[in-house]
């Protein structure tokens, strides 16, 4: 007599990389079933699953840490390459799944394919669970008065902070109960196999940050609170201070949820500034579940009639920090050079880019999308319209930042501008964020020759500014923003 196939439990991982503090393992783990852990790679569709270089990078580190960390508990995390519609219901199938777990994503494309998903699930009889892995709160759960989204943060962050009560972080499970691979399923792929990481050639291989996993999430967590969150508020637009939590990338890939944080940062007290900033985060989700096409779409359509130039040659030079602002030039490098760019510097950065520069916001957006390690849909789109004047409580788009001032205000003695821009070096901090205005005496004693190791500026700010506020004007009436 042929043995019936044991009933097993699926875990689908997306963006949720971690044992602690996700919901959809503790559910598959109460289960009592076996367990089948899969990551499905799922490259056809650009708001799904296809990535920028960075971002393919950063993943595969996270994926390698996740999967050390299962092995650790006794299970195995396997890979599957391909449309998700049919390698996961086929796997069910063939593994004997009554059971499917997985974390929700807020994506329109990615809701769409979760509902599809469910729906060919349920009918053949199984049984189906989505939770809550990634926000403090759902979009749908943060409401104005009248039942609509919020579209300016600051009652969007009280309302949500009145209401918010977040249960408390699940450690993770001490021990996984594995279910083996069925020998009829979809082949499994190796990690490396799905090519994330660049080989010809290896451009992240200097990239100074490595490392990823919920291990290094936590401690990171714990270093900042120990040493930076006192003197949050007051550095943390400092470019060259080491003041912020690097960790929007291990938020991103899910290796550390926002619950962790939140319950960290409150027990710890005085992270009000610092709770904002993971506000602003929630605010993104809520906006792109709200307003789908956030990414490609002008928030505010009076934008659709903005005279945005089209400038290959300084679209060119802005990406390859070659833009003779040196601020701006060094925020560009940094992203190419690390894969990350600090928090000033990508608003100075999409400013002068859409204001200076005339650019559509969207250009940057799709840059930022492919460089960034920490590329998310909803903050990336969210910010760039926000700093575009666009979006959602922009700033209005007469707010025109000063490079020159933004530089001295915030990396004073031009460490910032000297580590990524170093052929500016031996400038004085006088002249360090504008070199142009320095005397040839100076320029000599620094070995510095405008427009020869460093070009001179695209675009003279006050030119520039004058330039924005007229274009404004056109689709303004005259009004103030």
């Amino acid at each position: 007599m042929i043995p019936l196939p044991q009933p097993t439990a699926l875990l689908w991982f997306r963006n949720d990389l971690r044992l602690a503090d996700n919901p959809a393992l503790a559910a598959a783990c109460a289960s009592g079933l076996p367990l089948l852990c899969l990551y499905i790679h799922d490259e056809r569709n650009a708001a799904i699953g296809a990535l920028g270089g960075a971002s393919g990078w950063r993943l595969n580190l996270g994926l390698r840490a996740l999967a050390q960390e299962i092995a650790r508990r006794g299970g195995e995390l396997h890979f599957l390459r391909g449309a998700a519609e049919q390698a996961l219901p086929r796997l069910a199938e063939k593994a004997s799944a009554v059971k499917i777990f997985w974390n929700r994503r807020y994506g329109a494309e990615e809701i769409a394919q979760d509902k599809q998903l469910k729906a060919l699930l349920r009918a053949s009889g199984r049984e189906v669970a989505s939770f809550n892995g990634a926000l403090l709160a759902e979009p749908w759960e943060v409401a104005t008065k009248d039942g609509g989204p919020f579209k300016v943060f600051t009652p969007f962050w009280r309302a949500l902070r009145a209401n918010l009560v977040p249960s408390r972080p699940a450690p993770p499970p001490e021990a996984l109960r594995p279910a083996p691979w069925p020998l009829d399923a979809p082949p499994r792929t190796a990690l490396a196999d799905l090519a994330l990481a660049p080989k010809n050639p290896d451009w992240a291989g200097a990239f100074p940050d490595p490392a990823a996993g919920e291990v290094l999430a936590l401690q990171r967590l714990h270093d900042f609170l120990d040493r930076k969150l006192d003197a949050y508020a007051a550095l943390r637009d400092r470019l060259d201070q080491d003041a912020t939590s690097r960790l929007s990338a291990h938020l991103h890939f899910g290796e550390i949820s926002p619950r962790q944080i939140f319950h960290a940062v409150s027990a710890r007290g005085g992270g009000d500034k610092f709770l904002s900033e993971l506000g602003w985060r929630e605010f993104s989700y809520h906006l792109l579940f709200a307003f789908p096409d956030l990414a490609s779409r002008n928030f505010n359509p009076r934008f659709d009639g903005f005279p945005w130039r089209r400038d290959e040659a300084a679209l060119t030079a802005w990406k390859r920090g070659r833009t003779g602002y040196p601020v701006v030039d060094a925020g560009m490098r940094e992203l190419w050079a690390t894969g990350s760019m600090h928090n000033r510097a990508r608003m100075v950065c999409a400013s002068f880019l859409t204001k200076h520069l005339l650019i559509d916001w969207r250009e940057g957006e799709a840059w930022f999308r492919d460089t960034l390690a920490d590329a998310d849909a909803a903050n990336n789109s969210a910010s760039w319209q926000w700093v575009g004047g666009s979006g959602a409580d922009a700033a209005p788009f007469f707010r025109i930042f000063n490079p020159v001032l933004q530089g001295a205000k915030f990396d004073p003695d031009g460490a910032y501008v000297r580590r990524f821009c170093p052929e500016l070096a031996g400038l004085p901090n006088s002249f360090i964020h504008r070199p142009w205005m320095a005397p040839p005496a100076v320029l000599a004693g620094a070995g510095f020759e405008p427009g020869r190791n460093y070009p001179a500026p695209l675009i003279d700010h006050d030119f520039a500014r004058r330039r924005a506020l007229a274009a404004f004007e056109q689709i303004s009436g005259g009004g103030s923003a």
